[in-house]
């Protein structure tokens, strides 16, 4: 026999879900917060990535847009139930860089630090011959660094520099 205040309390989890469910889906609608800098090399679009593994997320770079998908996963916590799902599985955001921007996409790198974000470098292309107005193009980013990464791709892309010095 149910009494008045087990229903109260099925009443009460009926709606902390269905908030929660709410939460979530507007959580997906709304595009990832992200900044946009800029330096003599490269432009560095970051990104909140919260909760997110280096394998859930895609980077794409499309006529000086860049876009990001995070489909994250919710872990299960053994011995807990769901009281409130208000966290978003699908997330998006974009960044659309100057118009005047020429960058070398392929050369793009994404790195998902520690602390939740996503920091896309797209490097600057070399000036061209002003008669070739072609701006380089990528669809993606071919994968996306964990942090750890990160220190290793830093050493690669200071031995790249090094060798470009000494040519």
């Amino acid at each position: 026999m149910n009494t008045l205040r087990d229903i109260g309390e099925s009443l009460g989890n009926t709606v902390l879900e269905n908030v929660g469910r709410a939460m979530g889906r507007a959580q997906e609608r709304t595009p990832l917060p992200v900044d946009l800098l800029e330096n003599d090399d490269a432009y560095l679009a970051v990104f909140d990535a919260p909760g997110a593994q280096s394998s859930d997320v895609q980077v794409q770079f499309d006529s000086g847009l860049v876009e990001v998908r995070i489909d994250r996963f919710r872990g299960f916590h053994e011995g807990f139930e769901m009281r409130y799902p208000g966290r978003g599985l699908a997330l998006d955001g974009h960044v659309e860089l100057p118009a005047e921007a020429r960058v070398d996409a392929d050369a793009a790198t994404a790195t998902l630090r520690e602390n939740g974000t996503l920091e896309v470098r797209v490097p600057k292309a070399e000036p061209v011959d002003p008669d070739v107005d072609e701006a380089l193009e990528a669809d993606e980013v071919d994968e996306v660094h964990d942090e750890a990464d990160a220190d290793e791709l830093d050493a690669e892309s200071e031995t790249h520099d090094a060798d470009d010095d000494e040519a």
